[in-house]
């Protein structure tokens, strides 16, 4: 029988969540904020509507490696390669600076050496959810700002991982007597474990991932992702590795795959869910008690660690090639703690790396630092030297992951599609649904993903945002309407080129709005007509001619016909008159084509 206690639980966190996420975003605070204060109210040291914080946090640690799974899943090899400067000399320049800074700060304040570098180097990093979210309201992604910002972020994730993964080595050194682990086992099990991930990731993931695509069974692919996740990040734990590492590994592997679009739209609606609970416990653990017994020490803290950061942000973003106005606002948005650094510090404070209540002392001064971070960006907003308005604004920039040209549906008609764009030099994102189909396009060099083209979510991931253009060339009517309909509510500036299947699917799409369309048989038809035509003697350039002016008739009936389709007597009606026309115009041009012809031969026989 199902545990009532559960229903409770979870009626009270989706509760929590419907009142404090909403109202967080409307205040500007963002929706991580929202799940810090909806689990400071329904924590133990709120109302107590949840007490057994320890047991949430065991289950909601999922979130956290199903977002690093989803991050190594946007690390493409090639799109990291093409912002390489930005990330690796941006990001590392700021992890040293502003970890040395703060590991300095900690030793001042009595941590043990590696306490201090520990900690220092946790609290460098920055809040990829806040930190976007606060540039994404202010409309600053695009500025010389938010692509530095953007690249420091990048490498923090990275740099994240070998710090959940250094702490059980660092409790060897932490801990008194001889029987610590050697760090050189430790590091012999990382990198075999790492290596076993690699390898069963090319050789065993990949296949059973197209195997199973194979079975067009939406419900089996999302439960073999969920499995991929979690396989790889249990075999990283029984090796003594984080389970985040290993789901970051299985992440990376996967970016460069035809899957990646299709893997992230499965996964995401559960990791958006268990990182709010995440954030939710961490509000829960925030304890008030230590706040109040000792509030000096926690503001004092607090004050030095946001100040002391954002000095050193401001002293980097000049290198770094932000605009002198825009530094305030840099330092501003990457000013706070990070996520991870709830995992770091629950850690260390585990394997007793961090003595006492730090971690928990810690761990309330990055939860108080992500609320001050809006305040914070407000407040160099207004240390601008002109208003935002008055800015000149930069021209966007289009990365080369951000293909101007979405292709949805990759059989017979849209590979030629493909085909003449690439000649072209234009490349084009590809959705298509065979599996079979795409491993052997993506070995021709073709940019292809697996994924069925009329879910929103797949077609947000595969850029239709972004897009100029949409080539609709599914095979399947009801599908290719459904994708119409999709674009035009969800991307109204995306222009649609699509292919008719028939006269019936040409009508839905004009209803539809598509004013650029071709009818798949039509021009290979109107071909084989001025091919036979020729066969029969009629020269070239006439047959042509022909041919064309069958194609105008054609069209122009079709859009007369448009309006009065469902009445099917005005249809009837139109058709015969149409033709009748067409009839008289085509007796008219064969008279005209045989004076011609008379003409031509009374000058080729002076008799």
């Amino acid at each position: 029988m199902l545990d009532h206690s559960f229903l409770l639980y979870a009626a009270i966190y989706l509760l929590a969540t419907v009142v404090f996420v909403p109202a967080a975003s409307r205040l500007g605070l963002g929706s991580v904020i929202g799940y810090l204060l909806a689990g400071c109210v329904i924590g133990p040291f709120g109302l107590g509507l949840v007490r057994d914080v320890e047991a949430i946090f065991g289950f909601a640690e999922f979130g956290v490696v199903l977002m690093l799974f989803v991050i190594g899943l946007e690390l493409d090899p090639d799109r990291l390669w093409g912002i390489r400067s930005r990330v690796f000399g941006g990001g590392a320049a700021q992890m040293l600076v502003c970890g040395a800074g703060l590991t300095g700060a900690g030793l001042l304040a009595g941590l043990a050496p590696a306490a201090a570098c520990l900690a220092g180097f946790t609290l460098a990093l920055s809040s990829t959810a806040v930190a976007v979210q606060t540039m994404a309201d202010r409309r600053v992604l695009a500025t010389h700002m938010g692509r530095a910002a953007f690249g420091v972020l990048l490498f923090q994730d990275l740099a994240a991982i070998p710090l959940i993964a250094i702490v059980p080595l660092l409790s060897g050194a932490a801990t008194e007597g001889g029987g610590a682990p050697s760090p050189w086992l430790g590091i012999a099990k990382v990198t075999g474990a790492t290596a076993l991930v690699i390898g069963l990731g090319r050789s065993v993931v990949r296949p059973a991932l197209r195997a199973i695509a194979r079975t067009h069974l939406r419900d089996v692919f999302t439960a073999f992702s969920l499995l991929v996740v979690v396989a790889t990040a249990l075999l990283m734990e029984r090796a003594g590795v984080s389970m985040a590492l290993g789901a970051f590994l299985a992440g990376v592997l996967l970016a460069s795959s035809e899957y990646r679009h299709a893997l992230e739209t499965d996964i995401e609606p559960f990791r958006g869910l268990l990182m709010g609970l995440f954030f939710m416990a961490v509000g829960m653990s925030i304890d008030f008690a230590l706040l109040a017994s000792d509030a000096g020490t926690v503001l004092a803290l607090l004050g030095g660690f946001v100040a002391l950061k954002t000095a050193l942000l401001l002293g980097l973003s000049g290198p770094l090639g932000v605009p002198a106005d825009q530094r305030p606002s840099f330092a501003a948005v990457l000013s706070q703690g990070s996520e991870f650094a709830f995992v770091v510090f629950g850690v260390a404070g585990a394997a007793h790396v961090l003595p006492g209540d730090w971690n928990k002392i810690l761990t309330l001064v990055v939860a108080l630092s992500l609320v001050l971070t809006p305040l914070l960006a407000a407040a160099a907003d207004r240390l601008q030297q002109r208003p935002r308005a008055e800015r000149h604004r930069e021209p966007d920039r289009i990365h080369a992951d951000e293909e101007q040209v979405l292709i949805v549906g990759f059989g017979r008609f849209g590979q030629i599609v493909g085909r003449v764009l690439f000649a072209s030099g234009i490349r084009a994102t590809v959705l298509d649904s065979d599996p079979d189909h795409i491993d052997f396009l993506r070995r021709l060099g073709f940019r292809v993903f697996y994924g069925d083209g009329t879910r929103l979510d797949l077609l947000t991931a595969a850029g239709a945002g972004r897009a100029r253009v949409l080539v609709n060339a599914i095979d399947d009517v009801a599908a290719s309407l459904t994708l119409v309909d999709l674009a035009r509510q969800y991307f109204p500036g995306l222009r649609i080129v699509a292919r008719a299947r028939n006269v019936t699917h040409w009508r839905e799409l004009r209803e539809r709005g598509v004013d650029t369309l071709e009818r798949e048989t039509f021009e290979s038809a109107l071909r084989a007509g001025r091919s036979a035509l020729e066969a029969l003697g009629v020269r070239a350039h006439e047959a042509r001619e022909r041919a064309d002016a069958f194609r105008r008739h054609n069209l122009t009936t079709l859009e007369a016909l448009l309006p009065d389709w469902t009445d099917e007597g005005r249809r009837i009606s139109a058709a015969r008159t149409s033709r009748v026309e067409f009839e008289q115009q085509f007796q008219k041009d064969q008279q005209e084509f045989e004076q011609q012809i008379g003409h031509s031969w009374q000058r080729a026989d002076p008799d």
